[in-house]
């Protein structure tokens, strides 16, 4: 599954420390999901979705 958090992410001139911070990860949690790597758990998509002000729908792109 895809996802949009780096793109909404930059747009929003968030850092991923600045991220994981919020969500309580690590960097290398944010920066493995950001690239794919990684699917998170629904509490952490929801958190994700929030900080960058849109819906889990609209953060993750079914390929």
């Amino acid at each position: 599954m895809k996802n949009r958090i780096r793109e909404l992410r930059e747009a929003k001139k968030l850092s991923q420390d600045e991220i994981a911070k919020q969500c309580e990860v690590s960097i290398q949690s944010i920066n493995a999901i950001e690239n794919n790597k990684y699917d998170p758990a629904s509490q952490l998509a929801f958190n994700l979705a929030s900080i960058l002000c849109t819906t889990v729908d609209d953060l993750f792109i079914n390929d």
